[in-house]
Order: structure tokens, then C-alpha cells, then sequence
């Protein structure tokens, strides 16, 4: 009967995954990886979220928000957010593909889990975690170097800390469920 029970590292990788997978897919369509403040020559509550896709106005007092804002200093052209830009979709796709593994090897409907199916996808969810983490900690490094209005005040944004979660949880998640190629070695 003890045979019968799934593996705890399969679980807890079949846990953290798809959280990892919630919180970069956020992170990445979310606007807010770096916010803008205290712009010179501009009202005092107003804050700039740029993301890797868009760029968004708000004016904290009314919450009035204005998405889709021109990229008058090139910011969109710049390599971190470019490579953002690249990675972090293609990270959210292996992450899918790497669940579809997972939900293969691990035993759901069957006797015995395929522990080497689920070895693979621990490497693939590995993987994906690794691409998000790339560009969110590129983005990171050079968050101030990417082009502001002089005198501004840069902070990092909740889509970034999202992607960095989420990567992190990805990663653990990896691992836990590549630990299921000790059990091939075993047999």
C-alpha cells in the first residue's frame, strides 16, 4: 500500500509549478516593472509603471490611468527589455509543456508514476525557471541605467517581484520533481 502514494517531491513540484506559472504570467503581461515618480516639470502624484510591453499614467490622487503612452525616451528599445521581451513568453510556454510532462509522469490515474517522465519535466520546469529569472534579474541590474527623465525617482515595480517569484517558485518546483531520476537510478 505504501507503493500506492505519490512521491512528496512530485507533489510538492505539481504545487509549486503552476503557482510559479501564475505569478510570471502576471509579472509579464502586468505593466508595472519599474514606476517613475516625481517626473520634473510634472504634477507630483504622477507615476509612470513601465512594463515589457506597455506604458502606463496614473495620478495617484484621482486614479486616473492612461495605458498605451508613447516611448518618447526609447525604453522599449533597450536590450533588458528586450530580452524580457523574448524570455519571458518563451518561459511561460516550456512552463505549460513542462506541466503536460509532469501531469504525465506523475501518477494521477495509474499504479506507479513514471518517475523518469517526471525527471524530465523537472528539468524542463527547471529550465523555464531559469529563462524568467534571466531577464528579471537583467531588468533588475539595470534599472536605473534605463532611460528616465533626469531628476525622477525609480522603483521597482510589483511585476517584477511577481517574476521573481514566480521563477523562484518555478525552480524549486523543478527541482522537487527532478528528483524523481533517483528512483530510476535506484531500479
Amino acid at each position: 500500500l505504501a507503493s500506492m502514494r505519490t512521491p512528496t517531491a512530485m507533489i510538492v513540484g505539481l504545487v509549486l509549478c503552476p503557482c510559479g506559472l501564475l505569478l510570471t504570467l502576471t509579472g509579464t503581461l502586468a505593466p508595472n516593472w519599474r514606476q517613475v515618480s516625481l517626473v520634473p516639470n510634472q504634477p507630483v502624484d504622477l507615476v509612470w509603471e513601465q512594463g515589457i510591453w506597455d506604458i502606463c499614467r496614473e495620478r495617484q490622487s484621482t486614479h486616473d490611468r492612461l495605458c498605451g503612452q508613447a516611448d518618447e525616451l526609447g525604453y522599449f528599445e533597450q536590450v533588458p527589455v528586450r530580452v524580457a521581451q523574448g524570455l519571458m513568453p518563451s518561459s511561460l510556454v516550456l512552463t505549460a509543456l513542462g506541466l503536460v510532462v509532469a501531469a504525465l509522469g506523475v501518477r494521477c490515474w495509474q499504479e506507479e508514476p513514471r518517475h523518469l517522465l517526471a525527471g524530465v519535466a523537472g528539468l524542463v520546469l527547471l529550465l523555464s525557471g531559469l529563462m524568467s529569472l534571466l531577464p528579471a534579474s537583467w531588468y533588475t541590474h539595470e534599472l536605473w541605467a534605463l532611460p528616465a527623465e533626469p531628476g525622477s525617482t525609480l522603483v521597482v515595480g510589483y511585476s517584477l517581484v511577481l517574476s521573481y517569484l514566480g521563477s523562484c517558485l518555478e525552480i524549486s518546483g523543478g527541482l522537487a520533481l527532478a528528483l524523481s531520476f533517483h528512483h530510476c537510478c535506484k531500479e
